[in-house]
């Protein structure tokens, strides 16, 4: 059986894509699964061994050039890829006209569906057009969260039920880098795009002091001048952090895999951190818990909802639960 899940970004949500691809192999061992995604989270995507073909979708690059011969050669190739194998299941778990698209460009084995989801969730950027291109739309509850919202359309497929046990099968990266430390250390995911999304950052040069107690280093990460500017900012008064160098995709995910503790915002390399089960606490401090709150292991917390900024004092108990009551 050969099957496509056609789930492009972003970073997070491709993430939480992941259990589905548990689901299936584990009532259907035998399946070729093959995943279309962009083409910046490809390697993210080969950590997960049950993939057995990743398919890099590069039209965000694409559309800034697109009559260029060279632009139209990859898109051409593209297609190709696409129409490489029969799919007798295409799953588009994302619901926009573009990834419905490229669920119609696959080629389909006689008898094969198209399965996408039939509604939006709250707040979600679903395109209703999306439909358009299924063969079964399946309905989701408007507050599924995003792990439960792709596992349902596995079970509208194959009339599984869904286990209580998520599965990331996420493979460690295998990388070791210069920059990391040989110690344990915590990580500070900070930064994020909206400003409302953003912690304290007195109260994250709190959080850093407790850690000293506990002998741990804080890196900090940045994907932008802005997050390095704040990192830097944060660093000058935090005595045992260090700003990291830019890194790419696979440092970035190892920075997160190998964290003795990570503290971050609800961003992509947060929710990372947490599919890998380390010890994190997710601060939701404008977006809404129910979407992508961790809640498959006890070594995730979360804290704060939309109107409920995460309080300090909660995130400093958060992390004598996580790492024990005394420090170093």
């Amino acid at each position: 059986m050969n099957i496509l899940i056609v789930r492009v970004s972003s970073m997070g949500d491709v993430v939480h894509n992941m259990p589905m691809v548990a689901d299936i192999l584990r009532h259907h061992p035998d399946a070729n699964i093959d995943w279309v995604v962009e083409e910046g989270y490809t390697s993210l995507v080969r950590l997960n061994l049950g993939v057995r073909r990743v398919i890099p979708f590069a039209l965000r690059r694409w559309r800034k050039s697109l009559w260029s011969p060279a632009t139209r050669a990859e898109m051409r190739a593209f297609y190709a890829s696409l129409q490489e194998d029969a799919y007798d299941y295409v799953f588009d778990t994302q619901g926009l006209f573009k990834t419905g698209l490229v669920m119609r460009l696959a080629r389909l084995a006689p008898g094969g569906k198209r399965i996408g989801l039939g509604n939006a969730t709250a707040g979600s950027g679903y395109e209703a057009i999306s439909r358009i291109f299924h063969s079964v739309s399946v309905p989701v509850g408007l507050h599924a969260h995003a792990v439960t919202r792709a596992r349902l359309l596995g079970v509208a497929a194959f009339g599984y039920p869904i286990d209580s046990a998520v599965d990331f099968a996420m493979q460690p990266p295998a990388e070791r880098y210069s920059w990391l430390p040989e110690i344990p250390y915590a990580v500070f995911f900070h930064g994020t795009a909206r400003a409302s999304k953003q912690w304290r950052s007195a109260d994250w040069v709190q959080v850093a002091l407790m850690l000293a107690d506990y002998g741990l280093p804080v890196l900090l990460p940045w994907g932008s001048q802005q997050e390095l500017q704040q990192a830097q900012a944060l660093a000058a008064q935090m005595p045992n952090a260090r700003v990291l160098p830019k890194l790419s995709m696979m440092e970035a995910v190892t920075l997160a895999q190998r964290a003795a503790l990570v503290v971050g915002v609800d961003t992509g390399l947060t929710h990372i951190a947490a599919a890998y089960s380390r010890p994190t606490i997710e601060l939701y401090c404008d977006s809404p818990r129910w979407k992508t709150q961790g809640d498959w292991s006890d070594k995730i917390i979360n804290l704060g909802d939309v109107g409920n900024r995460p309080d300090l004092v909660e995130v400093k108990a958060a992390v004598t639960r996580l790492l024990g009551q005394n420090g170093a």
